[in-house]
């Protein structure tokens, strides 16, 4: 058992990290670059399409709030990365942190754990952008035939003059007592514009890691953009039309006359809070980047946290104002945003709108894409995974054979796996790399408290002990489905482990004292 729970030596890791020449990773990223991965990552459906729902359902006005909290219960898990980014500026992310801390099989756990995060979550991503692709290309009179834009099984409707997924628009339906059976129906046969668009963003991750940020970085400006022009827009609309605002808001936190927890009042809030979480996920993907980094010691930090601050800030304007303009109860669409813009009069900037929703979830998948990759690259020179997984383009200087793998498997399963299945596999996946992030913080602090850490995280072990109970408190939270294929996905991955990685590991391989606890 000791042997599962042989913790990688920093020394090594340190390294490795200072390695340069055609096999390795190329170091290019700069701060802008770091934090435009961020924003890429966190900025994409969530900000168009749960902000309307959750306030609708749960929380009125009052979702404002609720963004505040789960803005404050990824700062937890933030401040945790950080720290480990600037400490260990290594590309496997959570997975070289409980390598660290934690051992071995705490490590095999959490990189195969990171595939639910990182490959789904580019899967679901991208079925989910083609839905918005397909409706975009419509208001230009560009049709695609729409079997080929869904995974089997999966439905569309034909909704207000324009094909849209069932699972998407049902709340929609449901508002207006719109029975979806009465509606024209096509069902999936093959999502060939997901697996299209995961192609064109695994060839771009081939060609270079610098390529690929600028990309990343032009696109987020774009949808930056879209976003402040909402917030402008609503803005002035919002000082030209005070008394309506103020109706609006009026209650701002609505009463819960049910009794039913997280119908409104404060437990409405909380149960928001719970559902706009996933919102956020993504910041994470930032320390994949810390190999790449020019500075990681400085950067890291100011990235992850970086982009954190930067879209919770946006994500509270949107709210706010899109709650101020619309009735909450008017916003339990597909589109809340576009009615939000709507309700301005400025009628052209609908398309822009979806625009944004295009955009943002394009980058989603480049990040994802790029981070599931470099696990693979660290996992493999670990030697847990084979080693031409490692392997680097001499040319690119990017773990070509990995990204070429994990853009194969995520093309497919985006093409044929529902998206619905997809979505909660990812969040279970990203928040129990969570827990084991703040723990590994909490655990190296106590180990090895004289380290030299860049940055570090503040009141430990209050802010890791808070990131894991917010972190298993959302666990919870979710399906008991979700839990079996959880279990069953970390069971295939111990088969995996036990015949071949344990066999094959480099640390396993190093005379035994010369390993123990990370850096002893």
């Amino acid at each position: 058992m000791a042997d599962l729970l042989k913790c990688k030596p920093l020394d090594m890791l340190m390294h490795e990290a200072s390695e340069t020449g055609e096999h390795s990773l190329k170091r290019a990223l700069g701060p802008v670059n770091l934090i435009t991965l961020g924003i890429g990552a966190i900025i994409g459906a969530g900000i168009f399409v749960l902000t309307g729902s959750a306030a609708a359902k749960y929380a009125g006005p009052a979702i404002v709030l609720s963004f505040v909290l789960s803005g404050i219960a990824c700062v937890f898990a933030g401040l945790c990365y950080a720290e480990f980014a600037s400490l260990i500026p290594i590309a496997g992310s959570a997975y070289t942190y409980g390598y660290a801390t934690l051992g071995e099989l705490f490590a095999w756990i959490i990189g195969w754990d990171l595939i639910l995060e990182y490959a789904f979550g580019a899967a679901t991503v991208a079925s989910g952008w083609s839905g918005y692709l397909l409706s975009f290309l419509e208001d230009f009179g560009i049709r695609i035939p729409p079997r080929l834009t869904l995974a089997p099984s999966e439905k569309l409707v034909f909704y207000g003059g324009h094909w849209e997924h069932l699972e998407r628009i049902k709340d929609t339906l449901a508002t207006q007592h719109i029975n979806p059976n009465t509606l024209p129906t096509e069902t999936g046969l093959f999502n060939l514009v997901a697996l299209l668009a995961i192609v064109g963003v695994t060839t771009l991750l081939v060609i270079g890691i610098k390529e690929s940020a600028n990309f990343n970085s032009g696109i987020v400006i774009v949808k930056l953009a879209i976003v402040v022009m909402f917030i402008v827009i609503a803005g002035l609309f919002a000082l030209k039309h005070p008394a309506l605002v103020a109706a609006n808001w009026h209650p701002f936190i609505p009463p819960n006359d049910t009794g039913a927890f997280g119908h409104y009042g404060w437990s409405g809030i909380a149960r928001a809070a719970s559902v706009i979480f996933f919102a956020y996920i993504g910041f994470d993907a930032v320390s994949t980047a810390a190999q790449e980094a020019n500075n990681p010691q400085k950067d890291m930090p100011m990235g992850i946290l970086g982009s954190l601050v930067i879209c919770t800030v946006l994500y509270i304007l949107v709210s706010g104002l899109l709650t101020g303009i619309v009735p909450y109860g008017d916003l339990n669409v597909s589109d809340p945003v576009a009615v939000g813009i709507d309700a301005t009069g400025v009628g052209w900037a609908k398309i822009l709108v979806k625009l944004g929703a295009i955009f943002g979830l394009a980058t989603v998948m480049l990040v994802m894409l790029l981070g599931q990759s470099r696990v693979f690259y660290s996992m493999s020179r670990d030697g847990l995974l084979p080693e031409w997984a490692g392997a680097v383009h001499p040319r690119f200087r990017t773990p070509w054979i990995s990204t070429l793998l994990v853009g194969g498997f995520v093309a497919v399963f985006a093409a044929l796996i529902p998206i619905e299945i997809l979505g909660e596999l990812v969040s279970i996946g990203t928040l129990l790399a969570f827990v084991i992030v703040c723990f590994g913080v909490w655990i190296l602090r106590v180990r090895r408290p004289e380290l030299h850490r860049p940055f570090k995280t503040p009141m430990v072990p209050l802010v890791p002990i808070l990131g894991i109970l917010v972190s298993l408190g959302l666990m919870a939270s979710l399906p008991l489905g979700t839990w079996i294929r959880l279990i069953v996905w970390l069971i295939i991955g111990m088969v995996i482990y036990f015949t071949y990685s344990r066999r094959h590991s480099r640390v396993q391989k190093l005379v035994p004292d010369k390993v123990g606890v990370a850096g002893d």
